[in-house]
């Protein structure tokens, strides 16, 4: 208290003068509207700047929780994708491809290998979120994998980028089958395998997924033609195929529930055995 007393009588005078020319700025400002409204516009323009830095900061914290709201609406918008109905086909009764809202699992990449042989994925969602082997997973762009194992809260994905991998794929403009496969030599490219010479194709077509899995619902992007060759041994055409996605940029992905697969695969089953 008594450096406080020390203080004052030291600087007394200094204190005195900024008593005396804070009271004659309010006085000044209270009597002309000109002062007052400058001083109004000077305080806006201040708080207006801090509240604008800390809406910056609140954004940038939160950008977590947009991402999964974006997320989760991208999911139902691609639920109504996969179900639109092509008007200039006949209507068909099979619903297999049909993916509702309830049958798309959103979930996030928290570990990506690419730079070996036999690359896989570790997602954040498991067996309590419905997660379960072989079942497709996707992104915004095109296809990611396939599920490979669970736990309760986790999922091991068998990327395109493994040379295990073996999914069924077409060209778009022609509906020419084959069967994508990975060389290990890329991470930018995989290869489409199997597709018949008689098959029109050239460079820049897109290449989807095809009718014929019971993973990937059909037409889901997956690259585009890049080079062509002629396979000496099989004589069917061996396709490079750019892809969509970057793959050793992945975080967002959608995870398909594999509707009726089981009965498909059984139903497959008893007629082979007959």
């Amino acid at each position: 208290m008594q450096q406080i007393f020390n203080f004052i009588f030291k600087n007394s005078n200094r204190l005195l003068f900024l008593l005396l020319l804070g009271i004659s700025l309010a006085l000044t400002i209270q009597s002309h509207s000109f002062h007052r409204s400058k001083i109004i516009s000077s305080a806006n323009f201040l708080s207006g700047g801090v509240y604008e830095k800390a809406n910056n900061i609140n954004e940038y914290l939160n950008l977590r929780t947009q991402n999964d709201a974006l997320a989760l609406e991208n999911a139902n918008l691609k639920s109504l994708l996969f179900n639109k109905k092509d008007t200039t086909q006949i209507k068909k009764l099979d619903s297999l491809k049909g993916v509702k809202p309830s049958d798309i699992i959103v979930s996030k990449v928290i570990h990506n290998s690419y730079n070996v042989y036999e690359n896989y994925l570790t997602l954040n969602s498991g067996e309590l979120q419905g997660v379960k082997p072989d079942m497709g997973v996707i992104n915004s762009l095109g296809i990611v994998g396939i599920v490979d194992n669970t736990s309760a809260h986790y999922a091991t994905v068998i990327s395109i980028l493994n040379k295990k991998s073996l999914i069924n794929a077409k060209i778009k403009k022609s509906d020419h089958f084959g069967s994508l496969t990975w060389d290990g030599k890329s991470t930018g490219y995989v290869q489409l395998i199997d597709v018949p010479r008689l098959a029109t194709i050239r460079k820049g077509d897109t290449i989807v997924t095809g009718g014929q899995s019971v993973i990937f619902p059909e037409n889901i992007n997956i690259g585009t033609i890049e080079r062509i060759y002629t396979d000496e041994e099989t004589h069917y055409y061996k396709i490079e195929v750019k892809l969509f996605n970057d793959m050793t940029n992945l975080g967002h992905v959608y995870i398909i529930k594999s509707k009726n697969r089981e009965e498909l695969i059984n139903l497959e089953k008893r007629e082979k055995d007959e």
